[in-house]
């Protein structure tokens, strides 16, 4: 079956990006057969690389070999799943039981997405590529890992714009517990990975968290958007002198208060207020609170390109909000996961929020996800996260 690019729609593909768009498409050659590799050609008749094929999703072909004597079959996936686990294996040997082990079309496995929790496994199949897989990976990982269980949490809105269901539970093994004890830089945090979000954890912000340390001795520190408070679980752990968290989900908050206490963690310095953040901040500006560490981890304001405008304004404002409770010379962390904003376009954004509550402000460090969430050289879309470290002057 081979699907046929319009001139000069190759372009791409020849970097080795893994995306075919809809406009792309010339014609398709032959009856497309369902969750079975296409042939991707150029106008020329070139082979450009073999992919699956989604007949609803913009995105119509996702790539995965870009060789013609490569056919991506089960040895193939073998190979990919093997090379990207290797990678983490530093990882999980340096006090880490917790890891993202692929990473979706970073690791050449679009739409794949496996994180380890301790003896568990979780599974998500965003897309008809994923799909794909799904059996073969499932018998690899039992094969070649041995996990307790596989969870699978194929959850996200995005498997919609494939024509997939939402699926979720047990794949094989056991049922994991409604909480899973995992070890992060030495502390222990616990996961819900049946219902938390994504997948129990936001393993990205591992080495975010450890960056709390530097600051957190005898601070003063807000937790915004604290979900189960591991920032607050660095910073109690590193001396700080009372902590707040502050998030709108009631679970997450508990299963905070147990991640404090199953460290033996000073509790006491700890407060819990469940609250709308951006009502939350208003009212200590109110109050005349201020802080000496805030950590600002809000979830995605920019689905998609046409509220970007509006999810740049959520960012100013929070930002703005957080700078006016900060004392001088006092430090704010503070991220977007939002893919489609760039860096310069959020560093603009804090700039204009410091601007708008009346402060200076420096950056002293950078921050992005992970190194079990590899940025891949071809797919720039991989990269997501970004953090700044800023000093209050």
């Amino acid at each position: 079956m081979n699907i046929v690019l319009k001139k000069d729609k190759e372009k791409n593909l020849l970097r080795q990006h893994p995306w075919v768009f809809s406009g792309a498409i010339h014609k398709i050659e032959g009856i497309v057969k369902e969750l079975s590799p296409v042939r991707v050609i150029s106008g020329n008749n070139e082979f450009l690389g073999w992919g699956i094929y989604s007949p609803t999703s913009q995105i119509r072909v996702r790539l995965l070999s870009f060789k013609e004597a490569v056919y991506p079959d089960k040895r193939f996936l073998q190979e990919k799943l093997t090379t990207a686990v290797k990678a983490r294996n530093r990882l999980l040997n340096s006090g880490n039981n917790a890891v993202r082990l692929v990473y979706a079309e970073s690791d050449g496995l679009p739409g794949i997405v496996i994180d380890q929790y301790n003896d568990f496994f979780v599974c998500q199949f965003l897309n008809l590529a994923g799909e794909y897989y799904r059996e073969d990976l499932i018998e690899l990982i039992n094969e070649l890992y041995h996990p307790k269980g596989i969870y699978e949490r194929s959850d996200a809105k995005v498997r919609e714009k494939e024509g997939l269901s939402i699926r979720t539970g047990v794949i094989s093994g056991e049922m994991p517990p409604d909480t899973i004890e995992i070890m992060e830089n030495g502390l222990k945090l616990l996961v819900d990975i049946k219902n938390g979000h994504k997948t129990g954890l936001y393993l990205d912000q591992k080495d975010n968290r450890s960056i709390v340390s530097y600051y957190a001795e005898g601070s003063d520190v807000l937790n915004c958007f604290c979900y189960t408070g591991a920032f607050s679980v660095y910073a109690l752990k590193h001396g700080a002198k009372s902590v707040i968290n502050a998030d709108i989900s009631e679970s997450a908050l508990k299963l905070a208060e147990q991640n404090a206490a199953i460290n033996n963690l000073p509790i006491e310095r700890l407060q819990t207020v469940k609250a709308d953040l951006f009502q939350l901040l208003r009212d200590y500006e109110a109050e005349g609170r201020e802080f000496d560490l805030i950590i600002l981890d809000p979830p995605k304001f920019i689905e998609n390109k046409s509220n970007v405008i509006r999810g740049a304004r959520g960012y100013k404002d929070i930002n703005m909000l957080a700078f006016k409770l900060l004392k001088t010379g006092g430090i704010l962390m503070t991220f977007s996961c939002s893919g489609l904003l760039d860096s310069l376009l959020f560093q603009k954004i804090i700039a204009d929020a410091a601007l708008d509550a009346g402060c200076n402000a420096q950056i002293i460090q950078k921050m992005t996800q992970a190194s079990d969430h590899p940025i891949g050289i071809f797919y720039p879309e991989s990269f997501y996260l970004k953090g700044l470290v800023l000093r209050k002057v």
